[in-house]
């Protein structure tokens, strides 16, 4: 199906995913994660009234949504990949949303960037909980020293991002970042993708972050990963 109709079909499952949620959060955002495709794969979905995207390059969606955000002005952009400190500047800029805090380095450069910038971009702290040593994000017991950090350098702290190790069960990782986002008083998470996220939604999915089953098959970064 184009992505339009896979659209409708996703926003179908994710309001029957809540439903039949014992908790559900207050709401659920969906995340269309246009990385890897061009301006023209994404219109269908903009002409549709969707507005919520995600990328993971900052590089490659500076290119792409600058045009596009002169034509829907009301975008919402989501920054999901890893952020290096020497693209805070560019991603402050660009970004509505980034799920990518994971360490002070980056909570020290998010602060100045604001700051200079006067924007203050929602945070997500990316929480690594698998603990994989080849994946971004914070160890789940660093969480709490990184969440007061950023308090106290007043960035925007909203929720928590995970994703869960791809040859592992997604339940127990998405109870435990539910869990510490609960300890940390957070209202977000972020967590869900393709494949799992009416797991997600179970365990109070407020962002689910989808793409293979917007706009098909990819094998990102030769991972097998779906999003």
């Amino acid at each position: 199906m184009a992505p339009a109709e896979n659209l409708a079909d996703i926003l179908a499952r994710i309001a029957f995913a809540r439903k039949s949620a014992l908790k559900p959060a207050a709401f659920t955002k969906l995340i269309a994660v246009s990385k890897t495709h061009s301006e023209s794969d994404v219109r269908p979905l903009l002409e549709t009234g969707h507005r919520i995207f995600g990328e993971s390059r900052v590089q490659e969606a500076h290119a792409k949504w600058l045009p596009l955000k002169r034509d829907f002005p009301d975008i919402e952009l989501h920054l999901i990949g890893p952020l290096q400190t020497n693209k805070v500047r560019e991603a402050v800029g660009l970004f509505d949303v980034l799920h990518s805090l994971d360490r002070p380095k980056l909570a020290q450069a998010l602060k100045s960037e604001c700051e200079r910038a006067q924007r203050a971009p929602e945070l997500f702290i990316q929480v690594n909980t698998g603990e994989e040593p080849q994946k971004a994000g914070a160890a789940p017991s660093d969480v709490p020293a990184l969440a007061a950090l950023a308090r106290e350098l007043g960035l925007n702290l909203r929720g928590l991002m995970c994703i869960p190790p791809v040859d592992e069960a997604p339940a127990p990782h998405f109870a435990l970042l539910a869990k510490i986002a609960g300890e940390q008083k957070l209202p977000y998470l972020s967590m869900g993708m393709s494949d799992d996220f009416e797991i997600a939604i179970r365990f109070g999915a407020t962002h689910v972050r989808v793409g293979t089953a917007l706009f098909g098959e990819r094998d990102y970064a030769g991972t097998g990963e779906k999003v």
